[in-house]
């Protein structure tokens, strides 16, 4: 009996410790997300005045893609792209400002339940809050807290120099560049974590380079001879380099970085009215479903797995990230909410995979577009029902339309379109949730400054620079143009 208990005992121990093995072999994950970086503004793709040395390092030990898509030409739809894997529509998030639906199912609830230690640092927007951001309340039904997130420092909206930020409800002020302050936040949480033996989920959702522009002195004196949005402009993506390389250094010194799986990407395509322009030669911008709205930089960093540096033109998208974590940590399929638009990238991190098999679809008030390896159809975008067809290899500008050359395949893409769409009208009703329906229904977008719960808070932001011109405009003031 004691020989079979001490066997026991052995072959248990020998379990546990093959499972915290396999626990403590998993990666952790960061995903950064930069706010209105448009395509061409790196250092890779020779951008005429900006500099991107810590990007461009990044780079060159990671792998690259040079097509990979914003999950919509705007910012609070991505967002709820990375975190479902579902286009934003099937989310209820139709456009900037909607709220992500409580019934979906999130990477950051499924790597909870994995065992990991999950942080959400900077902007937020999907919680049904418009303007300037804020600091998330408490009492916020929406917050990160709600989707899966331990802990959360967070505002409503894009953000800038000093901001006001919500830890977890308690509202903190910072001084300095908003880059450096939710990188420096993270570390922080990640370092904790480690000690605690925890893998950790860290988001980073910058509020940069979105409007209006706010650079401290030393980041935009390279452009001194640009307009003066445009110095701005560029001198918040000099702060967004220099903190991807404090996040790429220390996890170095803790060494953690070989084993940390690090995914870069905008939230949507450039901005026009910056000099030089931000798309790299695209054509269109942000809220646009060609490419300038909707391509953008990406970049894997993980050197555990991906060694040297590559570059890919496998056309890739933010539907991917939650698809490719699961695979990459072993979540179960039912961790992701049916339909998933996205697909895991997995194997190309070691490998070419050839051509895509399951193209990437867009939905934006009332335009779509599907990307089907190297052609892309647009419906409604130059007209109301009028179909583009694009060869992206060779006319990545798409200034020829070749609908009525290949009519076949612009009808077929079209019969695609169609079906999916129709999915993804089901979804919206509510058909992938238990009981068939939404529940709570989706509320109505509204300024933060026009709901009960800011309204303590009005008089002593006033005269912050972020809000003042909000504030004013709703006291009936009136607001010189450019007037912060």
């Amino acid at each position: 009996m004691i020989r079979k208990r001490s066997l026991f005992c052995t072959l248990a121990f020998g379990l546990l410790s093959l499972r915290l093995m396999s626990a403590d072999s998993r990666p952790d994950i960061v995903l950064v997300m930069a706010d209105d970086m448009g395509w061409g503004e790196t250092g890779y793709y020779g951008h005429p005045v900006l500099k991107t040395p810590n990007i461009d390092a990044m780079a060159a030990n990671g792998l690259r893609f040079d097509r990979f898509y914003a999950g919509a030409p705007v910012c609070s739809p991505t967002r709820a792209s990375v975190l479902t894997g579902r286009v934003n529509d099937r989310a209820g998030v139709v456009e900037q400002g909607y709220a992500l639906r409580l019934q979906e199912k999130t990477l950051v609830q499924a790597l909870g339940a994995a065992g990991y230690a999950t942080g959400h640092f900077g902007k937020w927007h999907l919680d049904g809050l418009k303007g300037p951001g804020v600091p998330i309340l408490r009492t916020d039904p929406h917050h990160p807290g709600i989707f899966g997130f331990d802990e959360w420092l967070s505002t409503t909206n894009f953000f800038d120099l000093d901001p006001l930020l919500s830890r977890r409800g308690k509202i903190e002020e910072f001084h300095g560049d908003s880059c450096d302050i939710v990188v420096s936040e993270a570390l922080d949480f990640m370092e904790r974590k480690h000690v605690e033996g925890k893998p950790v989920l860290a988001v980073i959702w910058y509020g940069s380079p979105h409007k209006p522009f706010a650079a401290l002195p030393q980041d935009k004196a390279a452009f001194a001879s640009l307009d003066a949005e445009s110095a701005e402009h560029f001198g918040e993506l000099v702060a967004l380099d220099r903190s991807i390389g404090t996040l790429r250094r220390r996890l170095r010194e803790l060494g953690r970085a070989d084993n940390t799986l690090v995914i870069f990407c905008s939230d949507n395509g450039g901005l026009p009215d910056v000099t030089p322009a931000t798309v790299g030669g695209l054509r269109g911008f942000k809220g646009s479903l060609y490419e300038g709205g909707l391509r953008v930089p990406a970049i894997v960093e993980w050197p555990k797995v991906i060694t040297g540096g590559r570059t890919t033109r496998f056309p890739a998208c933010t539907l991917d990230i939650f698809p490719t974590v699961a695979e990459v940590v072993g979540l179960p399929r039912t961790a992701m909410l049916d339909p998933i638009d996205g697909m895991s990238l997995r194997s190309l991190f070691s490998a070419e995979m050839g051509e895509r098999a399951k193209p990437i679809p867009f939905r934006f008030l009332g335009r779509m577009a599907l990307v089907d390896n190297r052609f892309k159809l647009l419906v409604g975008e130059e007209s109301p029902g009028r179909l583009a067809l694009y060869d992206l290899e060779n006319d990545a500008s798409e200034t020829h339309n070749i609908a009525g050359e290949q009519p076949d395949r612009a009808e077929r893409m079209r019969q695609h379109l169609a079906t999916w769409s129709a999915s993804v009208e089901d979804s919206i009703a509510g058909k992938d949730y238990p009981g068939g329906r939404v529940s709570p229904p989706d509320p109505v977008p509204v300024s933060w400054s026009e709901t009960p719960a800011y309204r303590p808070y009005l008089e002593q932001w006033k005269q912050r620079p972020e809000y003042r011109a909000l504030l004013r405009a709703r006291n009936g003031a009136k607001v010189s143009k450019g007037e912060p």
